[in-house]
């Protein structure tokens, strides 16, 4: 049987008397997606940021791989294989899709500008770009600047900079939000299986509670900085957290 590829136990992170995430256990398994839902305020993106290394917990261990994790820096846990998204965009807006992920894939080698400026890295370099813009639906933006792009493709490019880091663990932080619903199931029919074919463990914030129940095979319902459940959609569809987290029943569409 697979261990769990991330674990939390006991996580922490306060913010003077505001205990954002509190005692926090999570695990994922390799290949899983989990979606985490809660109102705003609930220490969703928080729990993201601490296991991510932009926040140091404040108590707990983060275990990834088995590996003690909790006080290692952001860019030594990215190398180890956990990437995320963020909510916003975090795009290089002046340069075009292709160098984006050409950006991803020069950080993931710790090359130089130097080095990955020469014939044989700059081309092994644009052709990986190029199958993932491909895995993610924009080969055709190949050489359109980032701030061309619909706010639908400008999520892809970010997931898709992810991606190129070539991670175990990705942890996208609201992948459909300020798009509209068409684009929503675009964007995760685009993502699902790309990830699903590398058995990558994504977890997605997200409160768009179709698209929640429709693409995660496991819910976690975030409250006040707690876990109050998790389970499959249909557990979680007849829970009383689901009413007590958005103040309405969800139907089993």
């Amino acid at each position: 049987m697979s261990q769990p590829l991330l674990r939390t136990q006991g996580l922490k992170k306060y913010f003077g008397e505001v205990k954002a995430v509190d005692g926090v256990d999570f695990e994922i398994m390799p290949g899983e997606l989990v979606a985490m839902i809660g109102p705003n305020g609930a220490g969703k993106t928080t729990f993201v940021n601490a296991v991510t290394g932009y926040y140091a917990p404040d108590g707990g261990k983060i275990l990834f791989d088995g590996r003690d994790v909790t006080h290692a820096s952001r860019v030594k846990k990215i190398k180890l294989g956990i990437a995320r998204s963020f909510q916003l965009v975090n795009l290089y807006d002046d340069l075009t899709c292709l160098d984006n992920i050409r950006v991803a894939l020069v950080s993931r080698e710790n090359m130089s500008s130097v080095f990955w400026r020469t014939i044989d890295a700059y081309g092994k370099i644009a052709e990986e770009a190029r199958e993932t813009l491909k895995a993610f639906s924009l080969a055709h933006r190949e050489n359109v600047l980032a701030k061309e792009l619909p706010q639908g493709e400008r999520k892809l490019l970010d997931i898709a900079m992810a991606y190129a880091l070539r991670p175990k663990v990705l942890l996208l932080d609201e992948p459909t939000s300020g798009v509209a619903s068409r684009e929503k199931h675009d964007i995760m029919q685009t993502i699902v299986p790309v990830i699903k074919s590398r058995k990558i463990a994504t977890m997605v914030i997200e409160h768009d509670m179709e698209i929640v129940f429709r693409y995660a095979d496991r819910i976690v319902v975030f409250y006040e900085g707690k876990i109050i459940a998790q389970g499959s959609p249909d557990e979680i569809r007849r829970t009383e957290a689901i009413e007590k987290v958005l103040g309405v029943g969800v139907s089993a569409s």
